[in-house]
């Protein structure tokens, strides 16, 4: 009985683990923006205190709005201080503000720029 018991912990332990290690995929496209904001207004909280900033914004959906400042075919500069990177190639008119939906993953302080993932275009 004592072995019973034992196996049908390992199990429903194993299975939590598995769980746990192999969620499904974010879809960070149809999720809500948690917070909208401006690339200048962005870069400025990471200026005054960026661990405060980094813990705020980390792996959350943000929708940022400014202007390209660099685009090649899978990322894209706002302002030059906010480095989007998108999954697929991106078509846009490099002279248009633009707001862009993505994921926060960090903040580079030696580029001093936000990095956000999985971005897409968001048009209003």
């Amino acid at each position: 009985m004592r072995k019973w018991i034992i196996l049908l912990v390992l199990l429903v332990l194993a299975y939590l683990v598995y769980n746990y290690m192999y969620q499904a995929h974010r879809d960070i496209d149809s999720e809500q923006s948690e917070f909208v904001l401006n690339s200048i207004d962005i870069t400025n909280e990471f200026v005054i205190n960026p661990s405060a900033s980094e813990k705020k914004y980390l792996n959350k959906t943000i929708e940022v709005n400014g202007t390209i400042t660099q685009l090649n075919d899978y990322n894209l500069t706002l302002d030059k201080k906010v480095f989007c990177q998108f999954n697929s190639k991106i078509d846009v008119d490099p002279s248009k503000k633009v707001n862009v939906k993505g994921r926060f993953i960090g903040y580079d302080d030696l580029l001093e720029q936000i990095k956000i993932d999985q971005c897409s275009i968001v048009t209003h």
